[in-house]
């Protein structure tokens, strides 16, 4: 993989960096970061010394939810991204799984965050707070990126109550908000990336491929218990793992 150079104009060292570990530690959770990867450290310094661009409208659509229910969707981005959390019994074993597309072709599988006291929330919010790091690097590799969930839950939690709930201290009337950490991490990546991502809702259990396939790593972490988010290592037969047993 060629290497690329990452510019921050905002965060906690600006800057050209030829990492993105370095570069995440300088832009994660600072508010307001500006960033982008370039393939030449030319262009890379270049683009610093010129400053951040203005902000525009972004051609890949404000987040919002949209329907899908087809067992293959066209993806429209350049790497869709599938998340889902399972649970059983609920509360109990909840286990998380992420399913990566890139060019409409299935490329990656990830299951595990293993939580023997978990929900079926805190799966859910899990597997989208991984979601949402991994499309923060794809981003900055001037991807467009899709994030797609079949819960509802959290993706108003994120989009849509999140920012009231930052507004009032992080507390709301009727008591508190449930699962308030893993909300406020999924939000400060939201908070960075929302004018280039989409945050997409797919109905659950219709035979949308990259759903079920998110749904199996989320039983599969849970059944496997494994604490990390790791990778399928086995070879991707998909009929194979639509057979395996669904949350």
């Amino acid at each position: 993989m060629a290497q690329k150079f990452y510019v921050v104009w905002s965060g906690r060292k600006t800057g050209v960096f030829t990492d993105w570990a370095s570069t995440l530690q300088s832009v994660d959770k600072h508010p307001g970061s500006r960033f982008k990867a370039f393939p030449t450290r030319a262009e890379a310094e270049q683009a610093f010394r010129e400053g951040a661009p203005k902000r525009q409208p972004s051609i890949r659509g404000a987040a919002g939810t949209t329907n899908q229910s087809s067992m293959h969707i066209a993806h429209q981005c350049d790497v869709s991204i599938y998340c889902d959390g399972a649970c059983e019994p609920n509360p109990g074993n909840a286990g998380s799984g992420v399913v990566v597309y890139r060019g409409g072709v299935l490329s990656e599988l990830w299951y595990g965050l293993y939580n023997p006291k978990g929900t079926n929330n805190t799966a859910e919010l899990n597997a989208l707070h991984q979601a949402l790091r991994m499309a923060e690097t794809e981003l900055a590799a001037d991807n467009t990126v899709e994030v797609c969930s079949d819960s509802q839950y959290s993706i108003d939690c994120v989009s849509t109550w999140a920012r009231g709930w930052e507004k009032r201290g992080w507390k709301k009337a009727n008591g508190e908000i449930k699962n308030l950490e893993i909300i406020q991490a999924c939000y400060a990546i939201y908070q960075r990336i929302e004018a280039e991502i989409k945050l997409t809702h797919v109905a659950a259990h219709v035979g949308t491929e990259g759903n079920e396939l998110a749904d199996r790593m989320a039983m599969y972490g849970a059944q496997r218990q494994e604490a990390a988010l790791c990778r399928y290592a086995e070879p991707i037969d998909i009929a194979a793992l639509l057979k395996m047993r669904a949350g």
